[in-house]
């Protein structure tokens, strides 16, 4: 499992002392806007590489945020985008803010913000380097939880590359390995971090590759809104 270089540019793309805004399309080959004019306004900010994730329609994936402006973000997407779709961008700090797709090229897109944001919090966020928590998808994935001979059924509420949380009948001890199987996944071995019985956040035994792990939650249907948010184990 292993993950791509984040750092490419889409067509067009340039260094962010002259480059378009994340929302403008990619320009072709003589450094034109495929929209017309270059389009200027809000200066674009080059950010550290930062994990977030796109609620398409309701369902929940990975993407990766690349630059943003006041008006915009360049994002990295693990899965084509259906065209017209309900869009927001979610931080790892659960900031939501709703955005428009105005350009697809390749596995980049540029989104523009419906709404104004201030940029400085958005900015602040990506840049932090305190401890954050690792972005997790909400979802609603039946699957078997094995703990020591016993088989039991479960029902993953959310998944990071870290960790999950999930609901299981059986009551489970904290620091107990035990192994769950999704549909979606190979076999993952996890250790019981947490536990609320019948909520329980457990840590993954090896991390996830981003990229894979993106991938193999991109189609996953939406969760169902249960009133609550477990938080998994990472």
């Amino acid at each position: 499992m292993s993950m791509h270089s984040e750092g490419q540019e889409p067509p067009g793309g340039s260094d962010p002392s002259g480059s378009p805004r994340p929302d403008s399309p990619p320009s072709d080959s003589h450094g034109l806007s495929h929209a017309g004019a270059e389009q200027r306004g809000a200066p674009r900010f080059a950010l550290l590489l930062r994990v977030a994730k796109l609620v398409v329609d309701g369902r929940e994936r990975f993407c990766v945020i690349r630059d943003a402006s006041a008006t915009g973000l360049k994002v990295r997407l693990f899965a084509p985008l259906p065209h017209p779709a309900a869009l927001w961008v979610e931080l790892a700090n659960g900031d939501r803010h709703r955005v428009e797709c105005m350009w697809t090229a390749s596995d980049h897109a540029g989104l523009r913000f419906v709404e104004p944001i201030q940029l400085d919090h958005l900015l602040d966020e990506a840049r932090s380097t305190g401890k954050r928590r690792h972005v997790r998808l909400r979802m609603t994935l039946d699957g078997v939880l094995h703990s020591g001979h016993t088989a039991v059924p479960v029902i993953v509420r959310d998944i990071s590359q870290q960790g999950a949380g999930l609901e299981s009948q059986k009551w489970l001890l904290i620091n107990e390995l035990v192994r769950i199987e999704l549909p979606v996944l190979p076999a993952i071995y996890a250790k019981v971090r947490w536990r609320d019985h019948p909520h329980y956040g457990v840590i993954f035994e090896q991390i996830f590759q981003l990229e894979d792990l993106a991938r193999r939650c991109a189609g996953l249907p939406a969760p169902l809104d249960h009133g609550r948010d477990s938080g998994n184990g990472a």
